[in-house]
């Protein structure tokens, strides 16, 4: 299952996939044994591995079957998450407006959505026409990553929130563009403009965090 998905986020969506730090009954498999967030981050091999190679991804999990899936953010895809609790409102205020998201992961203790690409500029300038931004809400652009599902982590399981819906443009005669067996594509992803507001919003009135936790 794991490996499948894995698969499916390098070869189908073009997304850098790399194996996770796996946690063991006695905490996290890394050499930290306070480690914060067990099971949930990279560590051998190091986020700079993450890669679209089918045969890494094959080899990697090959070796170790229940690795979690991290995916590697800031290139095809990126992402912002915030507490459960705001972001079960705030999934229900975006549905309230018939505004669409795309896939949304949750964790334990947080919901992560999955946006288009951004530059830190980009997010500097829509951090800024903001009164005010809650430290409870997170980024994860360049140089970040995010844990997929199924994962299992330290803290528990990591499901979707949001099922990925595949789409593409579509060509003349209706099959989709550049796909002429109409082949799925990488999921839809919306701008993190189109969310900003609504999220800081969600945010404000819950506590912040004392460290990101999975």
């Amino acid at each position: 299952m794991l490996l499948a998905t894995a698969l499916t986020c390098a070869v189908d969506w073009d997304w850098p996939v790399l194996p996770g730090a796996a946690a063991g009954r006695d905490g996290c498999l890394c050499p930290r044994p306070d480690c914060p967030t067990p099971g949930a981050h990279p560590y051998d091999p190091s986020l700079l591995a993450a890669t679209t190679d089918p045969r890494m991804v094959r080899w990697w999990w090959g070796r170790r079957p229940d690795a979690p899936v991290l995916v590697a953010t800031g290139g095809r895809v990126s992402a912002v998450s915030l507490p459960a609790a705001a972001g079960v409102r705030v999934l229900d205020y975006f549905d309230t407006l018939r505004i669409r998201t795309g896939p949304v992961i949750a964790t334990p203790s947080r919901y992560v959505l999955l946006v288009a690409p951004y530059t830190m500029q980009e997010l500097a300038e829509l951090l800024i026409a903001q009164d005010w931004v809650p430290t409870s809400l997170r980024y994860h652009g360049t140089g970040g990553y995010v844990v997929l599902p199924p994962s299992r982590t330290g803290a528990g399981g990591v499901r979707w929130a949001r099922e990925p819906v595949p789409e593409a443009p579509q060509a003349p005669g209706g099959l989709l563009d550049g796909l002429p067996d109409g082949g799925s594509t990488a999921p839809w992803l919306p701008g993190i403009g189109e969310l900003m507001g609504a999220l800081v919003a969600a945010s404000a009135a819950v506590p912040d965090g004392a460290r990101l936790a999975y």
